[in-house]
């Protein structure tokens, strides 16, 4: 099955069912602009939260002297506090027809969040301040990726994916930077930062309120007969269809495993002992990477099969625990374990996302994708959480060795789960 498409002429396109989609490299890629906008968006946007992501170990494990545990639970809800809203809002997204408007809530809600930061000074205001701006990331991701998947091609989905992804990673890479030059020259400045970052939030929500066009994505219209109402309501079921069901389960133990690239950051610190003010650039080299890396996975992926990569990215994960926790210091180790998450990221990021459009029923494209994405962020929340308490038991070195030992296992467990999971038929 296809999903009808509403043009901005008011036309719509479709494609029969069962008919087969042209492989990749027969169908000249376009990009449609709005992918442009939308990664425009993502790219300031990313620099507000990533300038923000950059300091938060070292704010709250140093400025406020809170303990690995305290910065476990925080990172936690940095990871998985998106899923409290993530299936709701891919919901009203399919349900309304216009993911522009939830996602445009989601990007207000982060933005008016990045306020907080300004007076929050403790451990329970930095958990609600994160809390809400993770909330706001749950409400707009699965509308916005909604919107990347109407645009794009059907050919050349995952390349799209990583089009976006490209450009959120410029931004993301951008904004660690900013709040490295921001503490060399302010030693401390943290607030400075938290000033730097409400501005950028103000310019993403602009330029998507005012720029980006609220395509229509299959949602429920005035005069649909009964049946087409029934076809658009949600129904937990419909995360039970064979390939999405996989897919959940592969991703949500995959993620059990996944610890927040802060507690990795914290482990080549303490292992390497450099100064502080470097600490933010570590951000920068893993979101230099995922620029880099981005595209191209994309392609390979559209081309060779997105499993394949998917499990790929995370063999690149796991050779960065393993380095992580090596006694081998130094420079080139710590720039590799970078590259070598920045790689994850790349061949997973957008990858899970096109993955999941391919496996989702007809009119529940946002509401697929967020299920994906919840699973991934309330496991990666588990796996933050306890590898801080995991930390302060045994020690840094010890706990990244028994992450990438359980990594490990998930990757094989995986490698039988996957597979089984086949597009339904007429996705790209």
């Amino acid at each position: 099955m296809y999903i009808s498409l509403s043009d901005r002429s008011g036309g719509k396109k479709e494609k029969p069912e069962g008919t087969q989609t042209a492989l990749p490299h027969e169908v000249p890629f376009r990009l449609s602009p709005i992918i442009i906008w939308l990664g425009i968006v993502s790219m300031v946007t990313d620099v507000s939260s990533e300038s923000v992501t950059a300091i938060l170990p070292l704010y709250v494990t140093g400025f406020l002297g809170l303990s690995t545990i305290a910065f476990g639970f925080i990172d936690g809800i940095n990871q998985g506090a998106s899923a409290i809203v993530r299936i709701a809002a891919g919901w009203a997204a399919d349900r309304s027809g216009h993911p522009k408007r939830i996602a445009l809530a989601g990007y207000g809600l982060s933005m008016l969040a990045r306020i907080g930061f300004l007076f929050a000074g403790g451990f329970w205001a930095i958990a609600a301040i994160v809390t809400g701006d993770r909330i706001g990331k749950g409400i707009r991701t699965a509308p916005r990726d909604a919107l990347i998947t109407v645009s794009a091609q059907p050919e050349h989905l995952a390349r799209s994916f990583g089009i976006h992804r490209m450009l959120d990673n410029i931004g993301a890479a951008a904004g660690p930077l900013i709040a490295f030059l921001v503490l060399l020259v302010i030693p401390n400045g943290f607030s400075t930062v938290f000033v730097v970052s409400l501005a950028f939030a103000v310019i993403g929500v602009t330029v998507l309120g005012l720029v980006v066009p609220d395509l229509q994505a299959g949602g429920l219209k005035q005069g649909l007969s009964k049946e087409q109402r029934r076809i658009f309501a949600f129904s937990w079921k419909h995360l039970k269809e064979p390939g999405l069901g996989r897919l959940l389960i592969a991703a949500g133990l995959l993620g059990l495993v996944t610890i927040g690239d802060g507690f990795i950051y914290l482990v080549l610190q303490d292992r390497d002992s450099f100064a502080v003010q470097w600490f933010p650039l570590l951000f920068v080299g893993t979101n230099v990477a995922f620029l880099a890396l981005a595209v191209p996975l994309g392609r390979l992926a559209d081309r060779f099969g997105k499993v394949p990569v998917f499990i790929a990215g995370h063999l690149a994960l796991l050779a960065c625990y393993l380095l992580a926790a090596a006694p081998l210091g130094g420079l080139w180790a710590t720039i590799l374990c970078l590259v070598l998450l920045g790689a994850f990221y790349a061949a997973t990021d957008g990858v899970l996302a096109a993955l999941a459009a391919q496996l989702t029923p007809q009119g529940k494209l946002a509401t697929g994708i967020a299920s994906a994405q919840t699973v991934v962020a309330l496991t990666r929340m588990t796996a933050s959480a306890g590898f801080g308490v995991l930390w302060y038991a045994v020690g840094a070195s010890t706990a990244v060795l028994l992450a990438g030992i359980l990594l490990a296992c998930a990757v094989v467990a995986v490698l039988f789960i996957l597979p089984g999971a086949r597009p339904r038929v007429g996705r790209a």
